[in-house]
Parts: C-alpha cells; sequence; structure tokens
C-alpha cells in the first residue's frame, strides 16, 4: 500500500538537489540513529518480536513506530513493548499514531513506554494557507495533551508543506503558528527535497524546532518523475554524509532512518544496509 494511502486511512480514519554543508563538531552520537518501523511494515505484523531483534543486531539503537494493524506496541501492550525493546538496547522514541483520536489514552500509554514523541504522520495538502493556520492551533492543543504526560508532540512533513501557496510555504507558517514549548518537527529530508527545498535552509531558519528528521534517500529517478522512490542510503542523490553533520548543529537530536520502496533489495536488508552506511559516515 502506497504511505499516503497508508496513512490516509490510519492516521487520519520537480527537481532534485544536491546538498551540500560543512563538517563539524556535533551534538548526536554517530552510534545513536534510529528506525522507523514503517520501513518494515511488510515484516512486522504477526513477527514483531523477531524483526526488532534483527533491527537491534543491525545496530540500530532507537526506533520510532507507528500506529499499524497491531497498535502501536505490536500486540504487547505498552509495558511489555517497553520491557522487550529495553532488553535488546533499543529505546522508543517516538510514534507516529491518529493524533485526532483518543490522543489523551495515546498520551499515557506513551508515558509509560518512556516515549518523548507522539507524531502526527500526514495532514494532507491544504486548500489555504488559514487552513494550515487553523492545523497549527489543533497542533498546539495536541501538544497541551501530550505535555499532561511528560512527552512533546511534532508533525512530520510531506512535499506539500514545503511547497508555495498564496505566496507562503506552509511549513513556515506551521512552524510560527505553534507553541515551541509545546510542538516540534520531524524534517522528513526526502520530501522537502522533493519539494525543491534545501533542509539546512529551513533548520536555519528555524533553529532548534527540528528535533527529529527522517533519513530516506531520493532515487534518481527517470524522464519526468517528480517523485522517484526512496533507495537505500547512499544509492539516491542526498548527500546525508553532509547534512547531517550540520543538523546536528541546529538542534536535530533523533536521526531516524525510513525507507518506502524495495526495487532490487527487501525490508530486512535496506534496513541492514541504511545501518552500515550510517555507521560509515562522520556525523
Amino acid at each position: 500500500m502506497h504511505r499516503r494511502t497508508f496513512i490516509q486511512q490510519t492516521a487520519l480514519a520537480g527537481t532534485g538537489l544536491f546538498l551540500a554543508g560543512q563538517a563539524g563538531c556535533t551534538t548526536a552520537k554517530p552510534s545513536a540513529f534510529g528506525i522507523q518501523l514503517y520501513t518494515l511494515r511488510d515484516v512486522l505484523p504477526g513477527n514483531a518480536k523477531n524483526i526488532l531483534k534483527e533491527v537491534a543486531s543491525f545496530g540500530y539503537t532507537q526506533i520510532e513506530s507507528y500506529e499499524g494493524p497491531e497498535g502501536m506496541w505490536w500486540g504487547m501492550g505498552p509495558k511489555d513493548f517497553k520491557q522487550f525493546t529495553n532488553d535488546l538496547g533499543l529505546d522508543v522514541v517516538s510514534s507516529h499514531c491518529a493524533w485526532d483520536k483518543d490522543l489523551d489514552i495515546k498520551a499515557a500509554e506513551a508515558a509509560e513506554v518512556g516515549l518523548k514523541y507522539l507524531i502526527c504522520p500526514y495532514i494532507g495538502a491544504q486548500k489555504s494557507i488559514d487552513d494550515y493556520k487553523r492545523f497549527a492551533e489543533s497542533f498546539t492543543e495536541a501538544g497541551k495533551v501530550c505535555q499532561k504526560h511528560g512527552l512533546k508532540f511534532a508533525y512530520h512533513n510531506h512535499d506539500y508543506s514545503f511547497t508555495a501557496l498564496d505566496g507562503q510555504i506552509p511549513q513556515d507558517v506551521l512552524l510560527a503558528g505553534t507553541d515551541p514549548k509545546l510542538v516540534d518537527f520531524e524534517m522528513d529530508m526526502y520530501w522537502v527535497v522533493t519539494a525543491g527545498q534545501d533542509p539546512i535552509a529551513s533548520m536555519e531558519k528555524h533553529p532548534n524546532r527540528y528535533r527529529l528528521c527522517h533519513i530516506k534517500d531520493r532515487g534518481m529517478g527517470t524522464g519526468n518523475d517528480p517523485k522517484p522512490e526512496s533507495v537505500t542510503l547512499g544509492t539516491g542523490k542526498i548527500d546525508y554524509a553532509t547534512i547531517l553533520q550540520k543538523a546536528t548543529k541546529m538542534g536535530m537530536e533523533y536521526l531516524i532512518v525510513e525507507q518506502e520502496a524495495y526495487t532490487g533489495t527487501t525490508p530486512l536488508k535496506s534496513t541492514a544496509d541504511n545501518a552500515a552506511y550510517l555507521k560509515k559516515i562522520k556525523i
């Protein structure tokens, strides 16, 4: 199932850029990187424990869950999920969820597991800037709910929020309209690049608002394909070896791998290969 279709059903019930930057000191440990479990959506259901053992063996130390067919805790319940992942050396940092339904209950469970964030994964392209302003207000309210339980709320972008509308970039509207004490942002760098924007520029414009990111490489594409599929890290056109150095200097704390397509590979192989790539680069 295509990610957009999946997210709409569960969460809501151009041109590529080659990015350059400068090396420097970072605030993130080179070994501390995670994976969004959506990457493993085809193999997780009914086999979550074995798959999570594989994830840990590849060198991941953090995971981001999502509200899949077996819930955010993959049939284990929050306490059992926390115990199982802790035993594997995995820190459950965050989860995507249907944030507009039973958020208080989900935030309470997330607190049991020790999550730092609950995240809105998708809102869809809106018709007006005022629509985005209303979502910003809703995000702040969601942040208040999460704050009660000791965590924060965040929004994960797609290309639409980086595509100009009525002379403005909707992502800027969402950032300006949310309370930084309650709401952070998760930058999906693939989608920023797909919209023809520069991830580094947005981070520089909004320092310390992007605390999480999705590291997802972008295929070269063919012909007029405006949105090439995501590919294994190091085989596409986004220069993560450079961009992550700068990101971690601008407040980025959680580096989360995600891959949505598997042409010529498999979910587990791509998960292993992505970890190997991140181990080799200097972050």
